[in-house]
């Protein structure tokens, strides 16, 4: 948390608090940050990523050894996975398999994540090949080490939070063919009450035939809904 960057931007009548953590963005931090410090915040705005209040992880019982971020969270594995393929392949395959509607689960232990994508398969419509380089470039000079390790091999930090409620308004948008819906227990906190048991000031927008990458997918329907009056507080995700 330490880590957050805070400037402010305006953006014709708004003036926009966007806070970041180095090159990697997420909803848990940005929730969090909201958390512990609610007096720096007029609200959060996420994108595919629901709020999900710090607790021990049910996805080891309800899901398959092959399921994705139970293989990302284990140091090494993934890394090696990923250490096959040059960094716009990686890009290029994490693109393809989260903008379908099933969560990527490998078959068994000797299939890895990567391999779920066929050479052959291609790109998303909206995401182009220039689109790819560019991303390519960009991990391949960061790596993925970040991306890995905020949030899949932080989820079982302890964070003390005596009480975990997101109390400044939030507005989280989604894709309703988002793969997210399929998690146990986010259909939940998406379109049902309990949701706002954790997030009282809530608001939901579903952006029909969007994908986890709704803001690339359609942004003429997605930045519309990022529109509030005062300063907020913005935490996009850009990738998984």
């Amino acid at each position: 948390m330490d880590e957050i960057q805070h400037k402010f931007v305006n953006v014709g009548t708004l003036k926009l608090h966007i806070a970041e953590i180095g090159t990697d963005f997420g909803a848990r931090p940005a929730y969090l940050f909201s958390i512990l410090h609610p007096e720096r915040v007029s609200g959060v705005i996420t994108l595919g990523v629901p709020y999900v209040p710090p607790r021990p992880s049910m996805y080891q019982k309800l899901l398959p050894e092959g399921f994705y971020i139970l293989r990302w969270q284990k140091p090494g594995r993934e890394e090696a996975d990923f250490g096959r393929f040059d960094a716009k392949t990686v890009v290029r395959n994490v693109y393809i398999l989260f903008s379908k509607s099933e969560i990527p689960i490998a078959a068994n232990e000797n299939q890895e994540i990567m391999d779920l994508v066929a050479p052959d398969t291609p790109l998303p419509s909206w995401f182009s090949e220039e689109d790819l380089a560019t991303y390519g470039a960009l991990y391949e000079k960061s790596g993925f080490q970040t991306a890995l390790q905020v949030p899949y091999r932080s989820f079982g930090e302890d964070f003390n939070l005596p009480d975990p409620i997101v109390k400044v308004p939030a507005l989280l948008i989604m894709g309703d063919k988002d793969y997210v819906f399929k998690f146990p227990g986010i259909e939940d906190l998406t379109k049902g009450e309990k949701a706002r048991e954790f997030v009282p000031n809530l608001e939901v927008t579903f952006i029909p035939e969007g994908t986890h990458f709704v803001q690339e997918q359609f942004p003429e329907q997605s930045t519309p809904e990022i529109r509030i009056a005062n300063c907020v507080f913005v935490y996009l995700i850009v990738l998984i």
